[in-house]
């Protein structure tokens, strides 16, 4: 299992639920391999972690979305700890289905297709990020995963909890120009991250490009550097973008 330094387990398995396989959803509207797995398909598979997060994937017909509980799945894996569901997203550990066993085969062949080809892009190679359709794609989902992680790590990392807790309520808009955009919605020190533009932003902040969002992800430029040279904007209340930034600072010990 792959160990992390300065994380715990439960963060992770929100992280793994909520960000990564939460970016499923966004997978097969980009990448037609993706979607043509799931075209004829109207199933939802369920992942529970005993005293932690319970939350259904829901594939009909070439789309998928994610919804809290499970109680109407259709397949349904339990997990006894937060370790075991890590141990899954890491290929370590064998769920075994606690419901749907009947329909094992599209756990095997479709859902284990969809989180590869998720995988391909998530940890791109130097030589597919060649392809410039690939690099937009995989730069999008990557955008959409750690936006996700951010507001799972602010609720439940102990570090970044403190963060969270100077956070007035608003939503920041968190966007790359000409590309993907998403909102991080804060009520009462709690983030939820929506895959949307928010009408009314308190705080937004802006990467100049895929290039730059690209290279901050990759940690290979500088944040504060990058708003030197203007190619990341910030504006409104500049106190929720500084909370937000110390928790994204914490995404990449989750994500390495």
């Amino acid at each position: 299992m792959i160990e992390r330094h300065n994380t715990d387990e439960m963060t992770m398995a929100y992280i793994n639920l909520y960000a990564v396989l939460g970016t499923l959803e966004n997978l097969v509207q980009v990448d037609e391999e993706a979607r043509a797995l799931i075209q004829d398909k109207k199933i939802s598979v369920g992942f529970a972690v005993a005293g932690g997060p319970k939350a259904t994937l829901c594939f009909d017909h070439g789309t998928c979305r994610l919804k809290n509980g499970v109680e109407s799945c259709d397949i349904k894996l339990p997990f006894s700890s937060a370790r075991r569901f890590n141990g899954m997203i890491d290929g370590t550990v064998t769920p075994v289905p606690s419901k749907g066993f009947t329909k094992l085969r599209f756990l095997l062949k479709e859902f284990v297709g969809l989180t590869d080809i998720l995988t391909r892009y998530l940890r791109a190679s130097e030589e597919d990020l060649k392809d410039p359709e690939f690099f937009e794609k995989s730069t999008e989902l990557m955008f959409y995963t750690i936006v996700a992680a951010v507001s799972q790590i602010g609720n439940h990392d102990k570090v970044s909890r403190t963060s969270a807790s100077y956070m007035q309520d608003g939503i920041i808009r968190v966007s790359v120009a000409g590309g993907p955009a998403a909102s991080v919605c804060v009520k009462d020190h709690r983030l939820l991250t929506v895959k949307k533009t928010p009408k009314s932003p308190a705080a937004f902040m802006e990467f100049g490009s895929m290039r730059i969002a690209r290279d901050l992800f990759d940690g290979k430029v500088n944040s504060l550097a990058c708003v030197g040279t203007g190619d990341i904007h910030m504006g409104g209340m500049i106190s929720m973008i500084d909370n937000m930034n110390r928790i994204l600072d914490r995404v990449g010990l989750y994500l390495a």
